[in-house]
């Protein structure tokens, strides 16, 4: 280095750059096995982010952080489940998370809080952490592999190095790594646009569906209602990036003209008042060419994103950081095994999200029934016929939908010896006890 920070070692089993929730879920997960972390972001925390509704899957990760009982003690908002004004003639339904499998709920929070809260325990679970700190370019050998990064720190005018064995980019749509080493596949029909902003003191929906998500969706687009405590509400609006092209009206006057079409969202909006400025974001859906290189690999954002429409993206990125925390691990015990560890993990990561992106692309057409979307539910995770569609349904949007590869990632073939279960369950048995009771 040419400069050391103070505290901070110069190499690392892992480098992770972004401590947003697919960083510090994979830096906190490795650091408690005992492997030595370092991980950069560019900004302080706390920090904005939306995305604050979550979905059971999301659960998983977080038990093993062991940071349930803190959400609860934050006072996070429990979701149980959601409701929809969706499909023919946009008759309302609802569905309860308990039908879907091990988790019962998630929670609706304000993202500030809960990306602190999960960086916080990977410090304290041993991971370095250096906030401020951008990321310039990764350091490579003669043959190409990273072996670290340059970067500098906010108020400092050096640039300082750090190395390791693997770097994982999960700085989200920042792509450090993703944007210098791979190429972008952009989903076309999911080529959207969104604008939310923040409500105080609306109304709730009402009994048992008081802290449900409310999805409503319109002849042009959609709308989320999403109660991030007692009093304020994140409102957002997604249509297709052609339909405001071809407008004359604002992204904001379209909010507004389309608000006033609406049916529950309007009633709750009522006696509400606007509390914050608007905030847009465009081409919702993409999914990198690779995931993982010589000595680089990709979780969360910065590999792929998913439309929004069912909460999946820190649920996602979470559930893929565990994965991968478990995968690495392995491979710093297995440095030979690294590319077709990886190749195995990019593999199911690619095919857990492709599976909610192809339901999300056809829960779109909005011209039918809600038995339709339960049955198309059933058809891609449960053509057994096992459960009933409702709950397949909800399996599916909770992202608990376990017999997919993605959370059975074996390399029993690829250790010396064959001594170990699998990445995901060995040597300590409960992992493999949990995967078996999500997919239950």
């Amino acid at each position: 280095m040419s400069s050391t920070l103070y505290g901070i070692p110069q190499h690392f089993d892992v480098i992770v750059i972004g401590g947003g929730p697919a960083g510090a879920t994979t830096a906190g997960l490795l650091a408690q096995r005992g492997r030595s972390v370092l991980v950069l972001d560019r900004e302080r925390f706390p920090r904005y982010h939306v995305g604050e509704s979550l979905i059971p899957a999301f659960m998983r990760p977080m038990q093993e952080l062991g940071l349930p009982e803190r959400m609860d003690a934050r006072g996070f908002e429990r979701k149980y489940g959601g409701s929809l004004v969706w499909g023919n003639k946009q008759v309302p339904w609802n569905f309860s998370f308990i039908k879907g499998g091990a988790h019962a709920y998630a929670y609706h929070t304000r993202r500030a809080d809960l990306d602190s809260l999960i960086l916080d325990r990977a410090r304290e679970l041993g991971a370095y952490i250096i906030e401020d700190a951008t990321v310039k370019e990764p350091l490579q050998n003669s043959d190409g592999r990273v072996t670290g990064i340059r970067f500098a720190v906010r108020g400092e005018d050096d640039i300082k190095e750090a190395t390791a064995g693997l770097v994982i980019d999960a700085s989200g749509q920042a792509r450090v790594l993703s944007r210098r080493f791979t190429d972008l596949r952009w989903h076309d029909e999911l080529r959207n646009v969104a604008i939310w902003t923040y409500f105080d003191n609306c109304d709730r929906l009402p009994g048992d569906e008081y802290t449900n998500i409310l999805i409503e969706g319109l002849d042009e687009g959609w709308f989320w209602a999403i109660p991030i405590d007692k009093g304020t509400i994140s409102v957002g609006y997604v249509t297709r990036s052609s339909t405001v092209g071809e407008s004359d009206k604002s992204l904001q006057e379209h909010f507004e003209a389309e608000v006033g079409k609406s049916t529950k969202l309007k009633k709750m909006l009522a006696p509400g008042r606007r509390s914050a400025g608007y905030r847009t974001a465009r081409d919702w859906s993409y999914h990198s060419d690779r995931f993982h290189g010589d000595g680089w690999v990709l979780v969360g954002d910065a590999a792929a994103f998913v439309d929004p429409l069912f909460s999946t993206g820190v649920a996602l990125a979470t559930l893929a950081g565990s994965v991968l925390s478990q995968i690495v691990d392995k491979i710093i015990e297995y440095p030979e095994i690294e590319e077709k560890a990886l190749d195995r993990y990019a593999t199911a990561y690619s095919g857990f999200f492709d599976e909610i992106r192809e339901f999300v692309e056809r829960f779109y057409d909005r011209t039918k029934y809600k038995e339709f979307y339960y049955s198309l539910a059933q058809e891609m995770i449960d053509p057994e016929k096992e459960k009933e569609p409702s709950a397949d349904f909800v399996t599916l949007i909770s992202g608990l939908s376990g017999r997919h590869p993605m959370f059975n990632i074996s390399l029993d073939d690829l250790i010396p010896g064959g001594l170990e279960d699998s990445a995901t369950g060995s040597p300590a048995p409960a992992a493999s006890a949990e995967s078996t009771e999500a997919a239950s």
